[in-house]
Order: structure tokens, then C-alpha cells, then sequence
């Protein structure tokens, strides 16, 4: 079952909607950030130094989003998991 359709599912349960959702968003944004990152190397090959510049910023801004997400969500998921064992 595709992400999409988990979140519109009406007897979806909570944790599987949650994964749906991290599974859309954190698709989309590793899949934007690798865009820029193309982006910045071919306009930087070709010698576009301001449009490398700011192709490589965004990458760099939507990575570091991406890191501090998935670090936050780790932790959450490792206290939540700690909280259901006990």
C-alpha cells in the first residue's frame, strides 16, 4: 500500500499514518536536496558561480533540515519505545 493512500484510508491506524507521513516528507526533501546538489555541481562545471552558490546553499539548508528531523524523530521514537517496553 502506497504512503498516499495510507493517509486516506479511513481504518488506518495512527502508526501507520505517521509512517506515511514521514515516508512522504522525508522522500521529498532527500529527493529536493539532491536536486540542488546536482544543480550547484553542473552550474559550478560550467562556471555559473552565483547560481552554484545558491543551488549549494539550499542543498545545504534542506540537508541540515532533514538531519535535525530525523534526529528529533529518532529520539522520539527511541523514548516512545522505551515507554511501550516498560
Amino acid at each position: 500500500m502506497a504512503a498516499a493512500e495510507l493517509l486516506t484510508t479511513p481504518g488506518s491506524s495512527l502508526k501507520s499514518t505517521i509512517a506515511a507521513k514521514r515516508a512522504i516528507w522525508g522522500d521529498h526533501m532527500l529527493k529536493y536536496a539532491l536536486i540542488f546538489f546536482v544543480i550547484s555541481i553542473i552550474a559550478g562545471a560550467f562556471g555559473f558561480t552565483g547560481v552554484a552558490r545558491g543551488a549549494a546553499g539550499i542543498a545545504r539548508i534542506l540537508f541540515f533540515l532533514f538531519l535535525i528531523i530525523f534526529i528529533v524523530l529518532l529520539i522520539l521514537a527511541l523514548t516512545a519505545g522505551a515507554h511501550l517496553a516498560v
